[in-house]
Formats: C-alpha cells, sequence, structure tokens
C-alpha cells in the first residue's frame, strides 16, 4: 500500500460462513505466533497500525480494499481468542451496530473477572468513549460510525479500530487509535485514518489549528452566561439564511459589523448551509453546559448529551461571532502511520511499510499452517506492497 491511503467501499451481503471460519482458525494461529513473538503489549500496538492492520486481514484472505475488513476481521479475531483471553493476555470489546454499544459493559466484566483497579477500567472505558465522541464530534467528515471496537491488554496498552460510513458516497473510513500515539485525546490523536482522499469542508476540532476556537469556546461558556449565549445564536439564526457571501460576524457591544474572510481552505463556508433555526434540545443542551461550567474542552466533549450539533454551534459562535476559526481541513488525507505520497506530513516509509509486512511474513512461516495455507498466505501479502 504506497499511496498512505485506502479507499474503501462499503461492502453488501454477508461475509460466507466457511471463510469466516477459516479467518477464526487463521487468525488464532497468527494471534498465538505474534504474542509468542513479541508480547501482548506490541501485539495491541501492532493492530492500531493502519497499514499491519490491513495486511494481517489479508493474511486471513479478506478483501483487501473492502469496509468489511474492519468489521469481519474484528469479530474474528474476537472469536478466535474466545476463552483463551488470559492465556494470550489480550481482550477485544465492542463490534458492529449494537454491539459496539456493549463496550463499556463487555470492558468493565473484564475488568471485574482479572480483578483490576477501579481506576485503571475507569479509564479503560472512558478512552473508549471518548474516540468514539472525538470521531463522531469533533472530526465531522460525512461518516457516521457503526463499528467500534476497543482493544486492551491488563498491562495498560490499548487500540481502538473503528468505522463511518457515507451512505451517500458509498465508501467507508476507518480511525485507528493507539495508547501511544493518543497522548492528547483531543488534538490530534489518531494514529491513522483509512478513507477515501480528502473530503471538503470537514470540521475538524483536533486538529491544531482549532486550538484557539476551542479555548475561547470553554471561555464562552464558562465566563459568560448563557443568555449571552443564545444572543450570539441568535445572531446566526437571524443572518445565516441571509449570508450572499463567506463572511465573518462580529459583535462589538452592541453593534454587528460584517467583516471579510480569506477562502484560504474552502470557497463556501459551512456557515452558509448551516440550519440555525430554533432548537430546543440544542437550547438545553447548552443551558447544561453553561451551568456546569467545564474546565476544558475535553470535559465539554465528555458531558451526556453533547454531540456533533452542539460542538458545531459552538465553534461557529466563537469563528463567526468573535474570529477565531476552526480547521476545515480533513486529516483523512494520508495515513499517519506511513506518511504520504505527497511527502505530507512526511514521505512514505517504505521500510517502515515493508517491515510491518515482514513481521507478518516470519509469524506465518511460524504457524502450523500447511504448505499450501503458507504459500498462499505469503503471496496474499506480497500483492500488498
Amino acid at each position: 500500500m504506497r499511496r498512505g491511503i485506502a479507499t474503501m467501499t462499503l461492502d453488501t451481503g454477508k461475509c460466507p460462513k466457511w471463510l469466516f471460519e477459516r479467518m477464526v482458525k487463521l487468525g488464532r494461529e497468527m494471534i498465538q505466533v505474534l504474542i509468542a513473538e513479541y508480547g501482548p503489549d506490541e501485539f495491541i500496538r501492532r493492530i492500531s497500525d493502519p497499514v499491519w492492520f490491513q495486511s494481517l486481514g489479508t493474511v486471513l484472505a479478506f478483501d483487501w480494499n473492502a469496509s468489511g475488513l474492519t468489521t469481519i476481521l474484528t469479530a474474528a479475531l474476537k472469536e478466535a481468542i474466545r476463552g483463551a483471553e488470559r492465556d494470550f493476555g489480550i481482550f477485544i470489546c465492542g463490534g458492529k451496530g449494537k454491539t459496539s454499544l456493549k463496550t463499556p459493559d463487555e470492558i468493565a466484566n473484564w475488568g471485574a473477572w482479572l480483578n483490576l483497579p477501579d481506576k485503571y477500567v475507569e479509564n479503560l472505558i472512558y478512552n473508549s468513549k471518548m474516540s468514539a465522541k472525538v470521531d463522531s464530534a469533533l472530526v465531522q467528515d460525512g461518516f457516521d460510525i457503526y463499528h467500534h471496537a476497543f482493544f486492551f491488554s491488563k498491562n495498560g496498552a490499548w487500540a481502538v479500530i473503528q468505522q463511518g460510513m457515507n451512505k451517500i458516497k458509498k465508501s467507508a473510513r476507518r480511525y485507528h487509535w493507539s495508547s501511544d500515539s493518543a497522548t492528547d485525546l483531543i488534538v490530534e490523536p489518531h494514529k491513522g485514518i483509512v478513507s477515501d482522499p480528502w473530503q471538503q469542508k470537514t470540521l475538524n476540532m483536533t486538529s491544531r489549528d482549532s486550538a484557539d476556537n476551542k479555548q475561547l469556546t470553554v471561555d464562552i461558556v464558562t465566563k459568560g452566561k448563557y443568555y449571552n449565549l443564545m444572543k450570539d445564536i441568535q445572531v446566526l439564526r437571524r443572518h445565516s439564511s441571509h449570508l450572499s457571501q463567506m463572511v465573518s460576524m462580529k459583535v462589538n457591544k452592541d453593534q454587528l459589523t460584517l467583516l471579510n474572510l480569506e477562502a484560504r481552505e474552502f470557497k463556501t463556508h459551512p456557515v452558509m448551509t448551516e440550519d440555525f433555526s430554533r432548537s430546543k434540545y440544542l437550547d438545553k443542551i447548552l443551558w447544561k453546559i453553561c451551568d456546569e461550567q467545564p474546565k476544558s474542552y475535553e470535559s465539554l466533549l465528555s458531558m451526556k448529551g453533547v454531540g456533533p450539533k452542539t460542538i458545531r454551534a459552538l465553534s461557529l459562535v466563537s469563528e463567526v461571532i468573535y474570529g477565531s476559526p476552526a480547521s476545515y481541513k480533513d486529516p483523512a488525507r494520508y495515513s499517519f502511520a506511513h506518511g504520504g505520497k505527497d511527502a505530507t506530513p512526511y514521505p512514505v516509509n517504505r521500510r517502515r511499510m515493508d517491515n510491518s509486512i515482514d513481521s507478518l511474513k516470519k509469524a506465518v512461516e511460524k504457524t502450523r499452517f500447511s504448505y499450501t495455507e503458507k504459500r498462499n498466505a505469503i503471496n496474499r501479502l506480497n500483492q500488498t506492497r
């Protein structure tokens, strides 16, 4: 995968039973060898690598560029370690659709079974919930999250593999998180995002370029009052439908002035198409935020009920009313794990990519597969280069 970005189309239909059973069988063999070779923590770190994850799916004989690789591979790995989680030292929670909603309970159950400290388990659950919120509310790219899987070891390493779909474009996007790279859950936390190339008008509140916008948002809801915030919201509601060109509105005392902004990231500002019609639910959430006074942007995001629309409204108030812009650069223009073909943010690290594939080749050779199965698996890996 030299490009650093994988295009994934949405799958239709179901994985054949014979293929899934085979993936479970091969997956159990691969996990056993990989953990024996590298240990459970390193396995968790590697599963968070987009190219390594994709290559593992290829070894187990699933389609290289299909969205189903994410969901089926995760399900196969989860089934492969069932009953032997403690022996392997790794645990997989969540999955596709309604199964993803069970993730916190599954983490809590494993924590109780392993007798892990309460704070440790609470932190794992928090990381799971926040990664889902970030990819639905802070990265507003048009992909709805429908798959969330949380991998962790009893030693503290964790990874998140989640996927969203864009029904209109019939494509999928996979988000990778690692406990190593997500040192700050709301500032460029991804290990990589595998998707179609750049999406236009993606509100990216995880970007460092959105830092001032986020800080101003916190100031607005903590230092101001709900009434003042609603005055700003009403300004947007009155004027958004009448803007014929990209403008920024700034309130100076009681005087409303219009300021032109340069169209550096887009030709049409999202405020042009935003629906600011009255919403009792949005108003209620904004009142709750102002009342609870979150100490940080992360605390604000973690509040129950705060979702994409709330984040978008507060971001636009900070930008359009007070002149602090957010980033609209799609973070999925490349895979962070291996760089990009256009050398952004750095050239593709071919050696690192080759090392990922070579490590899987060595694992294949050490498994108890038949000679034919080993050759087929290695041939599939060679096709990924």
